[in-house]
Order: structure tokens, then sequence, then C-alpha cells
């Protein structure tokens, strides 16, 4: 060919194979994550036919961690982050121990050193920024209370991933003299200041910079420059954090985001300056898919073994066990440890080190790949089965967040009618003040404890918890309830009804969802649905039809119909 083509070929060879792996692992009901690692080893140099450019397939989907990252922290603030510490500090070191620890024992027994085993452990240790926004965000979990924790923990995981990145070079070439030792020291003050400095320059600097320039730049009223103002943001301080102050890229985009998510420009930058980043976040997958040697499996396996039963179980188990002894609810350490049970691109990274400083064989690179491999097709499935999981235990009384008899809320008076109502947003809000001024007493329910706590101060009757959870829905009182409503649309319904249905089979439930292919599955199960875009339609025909001329009862029977068509619960015989 006239010219090198290496980045076209491998995005449209990459793409192309993501696409087709991705659409049948999607049919057959599997994460289509599964489909991409797959067209990573169709793509890859170890199968026959097209081969893609591991070098150009590498920098792709190192753009996509950037962009994932800056998406997260355009709606992941410092308070948030700062919300969790308790948890996600103090269970992440411990994790992170617990990994090196077990890494170092097994190893040990294929004869490796304590050292190589130390680094290794670290290794797996570390989980995969993409993986986890990715199932978090496909199980919309990523913005609660466990989503959280589980983010805030990756990201003191990856601040403790720099610093061995930094040190390792000369932990590596020292020796027993105190040259040696104030070297590692000296090298450990750079990299904490580093950081440090990072973090105050983004925070503080770029609190005030990055707004003023998206201002500016917003007051040209051309869209494609701003799109390209928030790239080069997102990309420019990623950079920037690499190569002036050792961090990763992926923390800097992070940082970089959590700034112009504070800003009015938040909701602008994600929905104009991200339409890349999902397909560059493919690329990710695609690249660890290509890594994969199917012949090193023969040689290598019973380390391959090892190292996934510490990523799949050991991991977990000591995550979970920290979360609980921290008295979290089992729902949230569940979350949390299935979301960590995987590895990523971190772990390449310090596996690289550590085989370019010879501190551990080349066979470890190739099982760390193949437990990537393994655990990033299975944590999906894992996550997903949590809930079934809890349903289970909370049939027989385990893992359910006991309440004091003397904290639930009372019944309600004899001539008083209760309605449960689950989140307090801009909707609740409003059916609250509506039910109340109709004399119609209200409990809700709601995770944010920073409402909870508002609402406490002004007297309402309130608890804090998942609606999913029997015990929180009996807590509330839903026993003497004539009507629960859940107010927003991202509360997993299904789930909730059920638990609903189950204890008070006379209540009325009202459904608000955004969808209304989700409404037929909804009152299935007995719920009277509201959705979001049939309102619209209903606002928008009538208004249109006023326009034309129709009468006020032609309009009126026409969205009576509409309303009998949508909000009635299916008839069943």
């Amino acid at each position: 060919m006239p010219h090198n083509i290496n980045l076209i070929l491998t995005l449209a060879g990459g793409l192309s194979a993501a696409l087709i792996l991705g659409f049948i692992t999607q049919k057959i009901r599997l994460s289509p994550l599964v489909g991409y690692l797959l067209a990573g080893i169709i793509v890859g140099p170890y199968s026959p036919g097209f081969v893609a450019d591991a070098d150009t397939a590498t920098q792709c989907a190192e753009i996509g961690v950037i962009l994932l990252m800056f998406g997260v922290g355009l709606q992941f603030h410092l308070k948030d982050l700062l919300a969790v510490q308790k948890i996600a500090l103090p269970g992440a070191i411990i994790q992170i121990a617990a990994a090196t620890g077990l890494g170092m024992l097994a190893t040990h027994f294929f004869g490796w050193s304590w050292p190589s085993g130390a680094v290794f452990g670290m290794a797996v240790s570390v989980a995969s920024t993409v993986v986890l926004t990715r199932v978090l965000s496909d199980n919309r979990t990523l913005h609660t209370p466990s989503g959280h924790v589980a983010l805030g923990w990756l990201v003191v995981e990856d601040l403790f991933t720099i610093l061995v990145l930094v040190l390792l070079p000369a932990l590596s070439a020292s020796g027993e003299n105190a040259a040696d030792s104030l070297m590692i020291w000296v090298a450990l003050g750079k990299t904490v200041l580093k950081l440090a400095a990072l973090v105050a320059f983004t925070l503080i600097v770029g609190q005030r910079l990055i707004p003023l320039l998206l201002s500016y730049v917003a007051r040209t009223g051309t869209r494609d420059l701003f799109t390209l103002a928030v790239l080069v943001l997102a990309l420019g301080i990623a950079v920037g954090s690499a190569l002036f102050f050792d961090a990763s890229m992926a923390l800097g985009a992070f940082l970089a985001g959590m700034v112009v998510g504070q800003s009015d420009f938040s909701a602008r930058a994600a929905a104009e300056a991200l339409p890349l980043r999902d397909a560059f976040a493919v690329l990710f997958f695609v690249s660890v898919g290509m890594l994969f040697d199917p012949s090193s499996v023969a040689q290598s396996w019973p380390l391959m073994l090892t190292t996934l039963l510490i990523v799949v179980i050991g991991k977990p188990l000591v995550s979970m066990i920290v979360v609980l002894l921290l008295r979290q609810p089992l729902r949230m350490a569940l979350s949390v440890a299935m979301a960590l049970a995987q590895i990523g691109e971190f772990s390449f990274i310090l596996a690289t080190l550590g085989t370019n400083l010879g501190i551990f064989p080349p066979e470890a690179h190739s099982a760390l790949i193949v437990t990537a491999l393994l655990s990033i097709t299975i944590n999906p499935l894992l996550y997903r089965r949590i809930e079934p999981a809890l349903r289970w235990l909370e049939k027989r009384g385990i893992g359910v967040a006991k309440y004091a008899e003397e904290d639930r809320i009372a019944p309600p008076s004899p001539d008083a009618q209760r309605v449960i109502l689950v989140g307090y947003g801009p909707v609740g809000q409003n059916l609250a003040r509506i039910l109340r001024d109709n004399h119609i007493e209200v409990v809700i329910i709601e995770m944010n404890i920073d409402t909870v706590h508002t609402l406490h101060k002004q007297g309402e009757k309130v608890v804090h918890g998942d609606a999913r959870q029997r015990e929180v829905l009996s807590h509330a009182g839903i026993e003497q309830a004539a009507g629960f409503i859940l107010s927003s649309s991202a509360i997993p319904a299904r789930d909730v009804i059920q638990v609903a249905r189950a204890i008070n089979p006379n209540v009325r439930i009202l459904i608000h969802t955004t969808y209304m292919r989700e409404a037929e599955a909804l009152k299935s199960l007995g719920a009277i649905v509201f959705s979001g875009e049939n309102e619209v339609s209903l606002a928008m025909s009538s208004f249109l039809m006023r326009e034309l001329g129709a009468t006020e009862e032609q309009i009126e029977f026409e969205r009576e119909r509409m309303r009998q068509a949508s909000m009635l619960p299916k008839q069943t015989s």
C-alpha cells in the first residue's frame, strides 16, 4: 500500500469483530464484554487470518480508559469520594495486603522468591477500571452507595499501584546499605509530593481555570469548538499527569472529570464531548484479547488456575468480610466484592515492569492475561447473581438489616391512610407535597443519607435503606399501607414489586418508568405503570389536537383511551 494505514486497519478490523461477536454474545444472554475479548483473540497475532497492530490497539485502548474515567469523574464529585473514605480506604489497604499475601504463598509453591511473589500479589490485587465502571453502569449501580464505595476503593488501589510503579525499580536495584534505603525513601517522598501536587493543581487551580476556559469557548456558540475543548482537557490533563506528576493517565482524567462535573458544563460535556468513549473502551477489551496465546495454557495451567482462584474467590471474600466488619449491609458487601473480582490494565503494567526488571519469570505475564480474560468474562455474570442470592438469603433471615422495634414507624391512626414513597427526588417531592396536602400520611424510603438527615430534622417519617430489602419495607410499615409508589425510574422496580407483594398482597403499587417497553412486564406483576414516554406523548398530542380544532371531549376521550391502555394492570384469566 502507498502509505501506513495500521490505525485504520486496526480500528476497522477490531471494531468489526467486536460488533459481530458482541452482538452474538448479547443474543445468548452473555455480557458483550465476552464478545469483545473473543474479538481480540481472533484479530490477535496467535490466530490465523487478519492481525491487528498490537501497539495501535493498545494506544486506542488507553484513550478509551482516559475518556471513560473522565466521564466517571463528571458524575462523581469530591464529596462522594470523601463520603466513602471510611470504608474504601481501610478496605482497599486490607484487600491489597491480603491479595499480596495470597500471591506470595501461592507462587512460593512454584519455586518463586518471596519478593517475586509479593509483586505478583500486588498485580492481582488491582481491579480493572474499565470493567468495574462498565459492570456497575450496566447494572445501574454506579451511582448508588455501593457503586461509590467500589469506585472509591478502586481509586485507592490505583494510587497504591502508582506508588509501586515508582518504587519498584529502586527496590529491585537496592541492597542492604543505608544509601539504598535512603534512595527508596526519597523516591517514596517524591511520589507522594507529586500526587499531592496533581490533586491540588487539578482540584484547586483547575477548579478556577477550567470553567473559565469552557465558558469562554461556549460563548462562541460553536458546538465543535466546545467538544474539542472538553476532549483537550480530558486528554491534556491525563497526559500531563503522566509526564509531569508520574501518575496514571486514568487518575488524571478522573480528576479532570470531577472538576468539570462541578461546573455548569457537566451535562453538556457528557452529552457532546464523549461520543467516542464507548468505541475506544471496546478497544481496551480487544487489546486484552490480542495478548492471549492459547499454547501457554498447556505449559502454565496450574499457575493460571491458582491466580484465577485468588482473583475470583480470595479477593472478593476478603473484601466482603472487611465491608461487613465495617458494619455495612450485606448487599453492599456483596456488590463491592463482586465488582472487584477481576483484574485488568494496571495488572498488565505491573507485570510488564516486573518482567523487564527480572523480578519474576515470563509465565507470570501469561497467567495474568488468562486470569484477566476469564475474570472479565465471569465478573458480569457473577454480579448479576447478587440479587437472586440476596433474595435467597433474606427468605432464610440471613443478611437482613435489623431495626430496633422501638425505631419502627408506628402504625397509622384508624382514620388515616398511609402511602409509602420510594425515592425523594423532584418527582417524589411533588408527590409527597400533594399527598400531605390531602391529609394522606407519607412514609419515605430514601438511600441518600444526607436527604434522610434533612427529612428527619423536618419531622418527616423517613427510612434509610434499600427498598428491595424486606426488612426495610416492613420497618416503613408496608403492612398497613394503602399505596406504594416508586417515584424514580432508576429504582429496580421488578425486585421491589416482588418484595412488596410478598408482604402486603393488597397494596396498590404505582411505578414510574422511563420507557414504555418496560411497562408491560411491570403491569404483569399487578402494578399501575406511568411511563415518561407515554405522558410526554399524551401532552404533545393533546396540545396538537387542540391547535387543530378538536373539542375538549375528543381530546379527553383520546387521553383516557391512552391512559387505559398504558396504565391498567394486565388482566389475567
